[in-house]
């Protein structure tokens, strides 16, 4: 849902040009600066333990206006380059876990792709259901509890969809909460099917820890408070928990879940390199293969 660099719902470049969202010809929203400090436990632990996903409260304060933020315009770029490196069947099946407003849906259904799309927050998929192409669908559900099995081509998770967003608040006890995710993700999709999926880079991030933000380091989760805003401009302070991974966390996770890793390289929003992991780049795009 979110993608960039140590600060992930700031605006802080200029969008590509091809936006490949369900909303456009709206302005960009402004960068917007952390503020404030996370909340933590009396032992300096981040809270754990709550109904709602955090997420959700996010998603309700920004609808469409999520779409308009920079880290969101480079859909068809981004939907290219997985073309090029997954080439699909027409007509091919593809899951879209933790879709958000459903931008790379709508983008996969409009090349004739049949798409679902799942997410937690329920504005979200609303929303992703308003001029769908035909063909696409989506259903208001939480990726740790999916039931799917081998139903899918391809199973997708990008810029932060729900792999990665299930740490702080939302893990309860769990320590990794993220493998149940990839886990559901490599039973749906069918043998010798794909699952790709991007993951924050942990390097980057704990090099560039800005003041007031936390990162658990037995956990791996990176919070911040920041501020985001609805269609009106109305600004929410909000607090963001993403889970950071190392490349060698995600083989790790990926052989538990019976999946192969055929290439894991740098990324960014918008801009999926061919370059191996290093600590520059944001993000690592993994593409792996269902074993059997």
């Amino acid at each position: 849902m979110f993608g960039g660099g140590p600060d992930q719902c700031r605006v802080d470049s200029a969008p590509a040009p091809d936006t490949g969202g369900t909303i456009t010809g709206q302005d960009d929203l402004e960068p917007l600066d952390a503020v404030g400090a996370c909340h933590s436990g009396n032992d300096g632990r981040m809270a754990a333990g709550t109904e709602r996903h955090w997420f959700e409260e996010l998603a309700d304060h920004m609808g469409p206006a999520y779409l308009r933020y920079a880290f969101t315009k480079g859909t068809r770029a981004e939907i290219d380059e997985l073309l090029r490196r997954v080439p699909l069947r027409d007509g091919a099946r593809v899951l879209d876990v933790g879709c958000g407003p459903g931008r790379h849906a709508h983008e996969l259904g409009r090349r004739g792709f049949v798409v679902h799309g799942v997410d937690i927050s329920e504005a979200f998929v609303d929303l992703a259901g308003v001029d769908a192409p035909g063909g696409v669908t989506f259903a208001a559900m939480d990726a740790r509890t999916m039931k799917f099995d081998g139903e899918f081509d391809l199973v997708l998770s990008v810029c932060q969809g729900a792999f990665g967003l299930s740490g702080g608040p939302a893990a309860g006890r769990s320590l990794d909460p993220d493998r149940q995710i990839l886990e559901r993700m490599g039973r749906a999709v069918r043998p010798g099917g794909h699952v790709v999926f991007t993951a924050f880079n942990a390097y980057l991030q704990v090099a560039n820890l800005l003041d007031g933000n936390e990162f658990d380091a037995e956990r791996g989760v990176h919070c911040e408070v920041t501020e985001v805003r609805d269609p009106s401009g109305a600004a929410k302070e909000v607090e963001l928990w993403t889970t950071c991974f190392t490349p060698r966390e995600l083989r790790l996770l990926c052989e538990l879940a019976g999946l192969s890793i055929e290439s894991m390289t740098a990324a960014e929003p918008g801009n999926w390199t061919d370059f191996p992991p290093d600590g520059n780049f944001p993000e690592l795009l993994v593409i792996a293969r269902r074993e059997g």
